[in-house]
């Protein structure tokens, strides 16, 4: 019923912009908390389709976002391919074994069948998700970027640097392709499975970009995310955070619309991405902390500064201590905004 991000994404006119939050589906709801408490750990919480499609629907329902993606996390791909993790609360992830050698990198699974089937509890969730939506929005799915993934399969858990997965690039090159190689494959046999399941958007998240130069990201991230775009059926939005450096790469790639992250000042993701390319987010997630009206200003002179090409989201994810009063602001502010004719 509500199809103003598809409409964006397709480069249909619209009134006003479209919202919705990366982490949307989180903490900063009281109602994801208590269903949050019912699961013994994190893990049993995603792989659990009944809970994982209520909180996906929870901010449709509470805040009247424009979309509900689909809660998941970007780690179920290297756990598909055969290598654990564990979400450490306070911490966060952590793999108790890591890729250290070719031969690791050649055990790993990146078959179709054997990637479908261990994420099948996704694809539930999926399911699940667009029949409580009930078309009302329509239903983001998602997957983290392959030089991402590799980043935390290499190093093992989150790093300021990630040097033990840069030292790959420039040591062992040829590993590296293919280990990303790897991901990419298992990527699409799992997006694959998401847009059959019901999934109407994918968005890529490249959350360790900005670990990388533009060389380097041209070399070990553009090819491989240009691979997964081109077998998605469905509107895609990347969001390479705190790539800045690679605007221009990404302008080339065939996604409907580029995420940026609070550093990315429009005008610059103009002059790099030209204006007909769709641009999503910027907001700071912390402006989120002011009161109501500087919320309201502050929205209103983003959403101008980026004009009709744009969706409103933030730079990065909420965080937990966001004030739901200051959410609720932002979502009223982008939604009362109309373009001038």
């Amino acid at each position: 019923m509500n199809t103003i991000l598809l409409d964006k994404l397709n480069g249909i006119s619209t009134s006003r912009p479209p919202i919705w939050l990366m982490r949307q589906a989180g903490r900063v709801l009281p109602e994801y908390r208590k269903v949050r408490a019912s699961a013994k750990d994190f893990k049993s919480f995603v792989k659990n389709p009944d809970l994982a499609s209520e909180v996906t629907v929870q901010p449709v329902d509470i805040l009247g976002v424009d979309a509900a993606i689909v809660f998941s996390d970007i780690l179920v791909i290297p756990e598909a391919m055969g290598l654990d993790y564990e979400m450490i609360e306070a911490k966060g992830p952590s793999f108790p074994k890591v890729i250290e050698s070719i031969g690791d990198i050649q055990s790993l699974v990146c078959e179709r069948d054997i990637i479908q089937e261990r994420l099948d509890y996704v694809y539930q969730a999926i399911t699940q998700s667009k029949t409580k939506l009930n078309d009302r929005v329509p239903l983001i799915g998602f997957a983290g970027a392959p030089w991402t993934i590799m980043a935390y399969m290499i190093e093992g858990q989150g790093s300021k640097t990630f040097s033990k997965a840069k030292k790959w690039l420039y040591k062992d090159s040829k590993a590296a392709h293919l280990l990303l190689q790897k991901i990419t494959d298992a990527t699409i046999h799992y997006l694959e499975g998401q847009i059959a399941a019901g999934a109407q958007i994918i968005q890529l998240f490249d959350s360790w970009a900005g670990v990388l130069d533009a060389r380097m990201y041209r070399e070990f991230c553009i090819p491989y995310l240009e691979q997964i775009e081109r077998t998605l059926t469905v509107p895609s939005i990347i969001f390479a955070k705190d790539a800045w450096f690679a605007l221009e790469d990404l302008a080339t790639t065939s996604f409907d619309a580029v995420g940026l992250d609070w550093g990315i000042s429009a005008e610059y993701a103009h002059s790099k991405l030209g204006s007909s390319k769709v641009t999503q987010g910027n907001a700071d997630p912390c402006f989120l902390y002011a009161d109501e009206k500087y919320i309201q200003d502050r929205t209103r002179e983003m959403l101008r500064e980026f004009g009709t090409n744009h969706i409103a989201n933030l730079g990065h994810g909420l965080y937990p201590d966001t004030p739901l009063d200051g959410v609720k602001a932002y979502i009223a502010a982008v939604k009362a905004y109309q373009y001038e004719v």
